[in-house]
């Protein structure tokens, strides 16, 4: 995730895939947030880096699912 990707030039089973890799590491990091939470070990800093690494995520998984899902007019 260290650059922006074209999901355009990507095809939907790529993208799946990536869509539970995306899902899967921000479980992972909501897990080892909540845990360095929970035993005070962290500082500050570290657990902001690791909500932003998160919330990157959160915006890449939104991009992937507004990809994948087809448009429907009513």
């Amino acid at each position: 995730m260290n650059a922006p990707t074209d999901l355009s030039m990507k095809t939907d089973d790529v993208l799946r895939v990536e869509l539970e890799v995306f899902r899967r590491q921000h479980r992972d990091l909501d897990e080892a947030i909540h845990a360095l939470v929970d035993k005070g070990t962290a500082d500050q800093l570290t657990i902001k880096r690791l909500k932003k690494q998160k919330l990157r995520l959160k915006d890449m998984i939104a991009l992937i699912e507004d990809r994948l899902t087809p448009d429907i007019i009513a």
